[in-house]
């Protein structure tokens, strides 16, 4: 009976020697997995931020910049990212070329010629309005993206935005068939600033505006007689101008 009480003595312990590589199994895959865990989380970090700051570098967070500072009409950072000398020049010949094809139908072309030289005038009057008034242009060019949070806007770019660059020149146009948005973009440093814009609906209604009276002093002004311009009717596109944007 003695040996039986040992015997039975000795099966807990021998249960127990069992079970004790299997405790140890388990530890070491609970350290392995947070171990692991902490080393992606970790490297997923660095990645991420050194992802954020390659975006800093892109079009897009610049005109996510762009965007949200125009929502808070921060005059200063739009007028820091916004290139409005550029973006004006560069919208003089949408202007003319629509003034022509909606007036000058028929003109020789050394009169088409003249329409851009004498439209500079207007543009000059125009430029300051087209500062005021920038940021409105701005909030309601990108109005579809207003609830969207900055970080969103910016990673998530490609879903709404084709956004194609070249060197130091980028094209930003919508993906959205309703969202009628077009610009250019130039890398300055670090930021990429608006140097172009493109919009038909705006560039119709200053010529409509404008555009005839353009195409009229060009038809009746000959290149090497410039009392034939008319500052009298200069003088009325640059009212005219003023009020395109009130």
């Amino acid at each position: 009976m003695g040996k039986n009480v040992i015997e039975i003595d000795r099966i807990p312990a021998a249960e127990a020697e069992r079970n004790a590589p299997r405790r140890k199994t388990w530890k070491t895959v609970l350290i392995t997995s947070a171990a692991t865990f902490a080393v992606v989380c970790v490297v997923g970090a660095i990645a991420s931020y050194f992802y954020w700051q390659h975006l800093k570098t892109t079009p897009q967070y610049s005109l996510a910049l762009i965007v949200d500072a125009a929502k808070r009409d921060d005059q200063a950072t739009v007028n820091e990212l916004v290139d409005i000398d550029s973006v004006v020049d560069d919208f003089l010949p949408q202007i003319t070329g629509k003034a022509v094809e909606l007036y000058g139908r028929g003109l020789p072309p050394e009169t088409i010629l003249r329409v851009a030289r004498i439209a500079l005038p207007v543009m000059d009057a125009v430029k300051q309005r087209a500062r005021d008034e920038l940021p409105g242009a701005i909030r309601q060019k990108t109005a579809s993206f207003g609830d969207v949070p900055f970080a969103a806007m910016v990673i998530g770019a490609d879903r709404y935005l084709d956004v194609s660059i070249e060197g130091d020149m980028a094209a930003i146009r919508s993906k959205l068939p309703e969202h009628n948005f077009e610009v250019r973009m130039k890398k300055t440093g670090e930021r990429w600033k608006i140097s172009g814009v493109r919009d038909e609906e705006l560039a119709t209604r200053i010529a409509q505006r404008i555009g005839q009276e353009i195409i009229a002093i060009a038809a009746n002004s000959a290149g090497s007689n410039k009392s034939r311009l008319g500052i009298r009717n200069i003088n009325e596109l640059l009212r005219e101008a003023e009020e395109i944007f009130k």
